[in-house]
């Protein structure tokens, strides 16, 4: 699977370990910056990671800021993108399982106090994990198209 990786000057050491990790379950990484910590804004990375996925270039992509929060307002903006921000597997597991989450997007903070064994679960649960479909994709479609219905009762 080739996957699109971005992170900001906070995230660079982090975006390093995912970009080694991802190639070793042998994926391809397209790397959109930062490069260094020389200070750069998050939005720019986004909207380059965002653009792959959205136009079929990366079937995935993955996003490191400080909070993660940055990253995935700014790749939600972006046309078939849904980007979650997850700090565990289980969150992890359930944006590509009900949400069908094309983005990932991370805290480099909270990641950096992880064991390289939670690091990793996070990473291989969201790569691994397949959309169920079902009621699910009727929910996802409604994202995807902005209709809106009226609460039910």
């Amino acid at each position: 699977m080739n996957i699109g990786i971005g992170s900001d000057h906070r995230g660079v050491a982090i975006k390093t370990r995912i970009a080694s990790l991802l190639e070793s379950m042998g994926h391809t990484v397209e790397d959109c910056g930062a490069y260094s910590s020389d200070s750069c804004d998050y939005p720019d990375i986004a909207h380059a990671v965002a653009g792959l996925v959205s136009n079929g270039n990366a079937e995935r992509g993955i996003l490191v800021c400080g909070s993660g929060i940055g990253m995935s307002i700014a790749a939600n903006k972006t046309t078939a993108v849904r980007a979650a921000l997850c700090h565990d597997p289980h969150a992890a597991e359930m944006s590509r399982r009900h949400n069908d989450a094309n983005v990932l997007c991370l805290s480099a903070d909270h990641l950096e106090t992880l064991s390289d064994d939670a690091f990793n679960a996070l990473i291989e649960t969201w790569m691994t994990t397949e959309f169920e479909g079902g009621r699910h994709q009727r929910r996802v479609d409604k994202i995807t198209t902005g209709v809106k219905s009226a609460c039910h009762e």
